[in-house]
């Protein structure tokens, strides 16, 4: 894939159309996007970096041009991967005749909304690594995060893995072994080329059940 070529969906949809499509307030509706899965997951990742931007330049006005391209475009990148179905993971059932299953795809989705949630974390990127096909095999989930500048990465990553845990618990039947927490970047009003190149942050902790 060459740098201008365009980050498609598995449903055909390219990043790019999902950005203009949501640029113009998702008008004139297009039912194709609007009832895809896929495109309804990436479009809200886009939206929260899309307003992310916004605050960051609201914030402070005059003393910062818009947040580094490069910055943006991997996160958007990020969301393109992620919004893919990947694999399917078991759900239970009382009735051993019923299979349910939700998308890998669906899991990384509803690990971003909730990094979404949290004031000052911007997900990088969401992995589930271990047997997840397979229920009651140990998982981990790790995800890598950017933070705004000045906030604790300790605290946050406390906060980020204690929701994403209750996230997890809540909606999937994964066993969740650990959630390990990445903090590889920080946006803030200070150009890129300031920022001190530092080893990532990284924490982990075992599922508490």
């Amino acid at each position: 894939m060459t740098e201008n070529t365009p980050t498609r969906l598995d449903c055909g949809k390219t990043i790019e159309e999902l950005s203009a499509y949501l640029a113009a307030d998702r008008l004139p509706p297009n039912p194709d996007i609007d009832t895809c899965p896929e495109c309804l997951s990436a479009l809200d990742g886009l939206d929260h970096v899309a307003q992310l931007s916004r605050d960051l330049i609201a914030r402070d006005i005059g003393r910062q041009s818009d947040p580094p391209e490069s910055w943006i475009t991997t996160i958007m990148s990020n969301i393109a991967q992620e919004v893919r179905s990947g694999r399917s993971l078991p759900l239970r059932h009382d009735n051993p005749e019923v299979t349910l299953s939700i998308t890998e795809g669906a899991v990384r989705a509803l690990v971003r909304s909730v990094g979404d949630g949290i004031d000052g974390v911007v997900i990088g990127r969401c992995r589930i690594d271990g047997d997840a096909e397979t229920l009651d095999a140990p998982v981990q989930v790790t995800i890598t995060a950017s933070i705004l500048w000045g906030r604790s990465p300790q605290d946050l990553s406390e906060v980020l893995r204690g929701r994403v845990h209750d996230a997890l618990r809540q909606h999937t039947d994964l066993r969740v072994a650990a959630v390990n927490i990445v903090i590889d970047d920080l946006h803030h009003i200070i150009a890129e080329s300031q920022i001190t190149a530092e080893s990532p942050i990284i924490t982990e902790s075992e599922d508490p059940t």
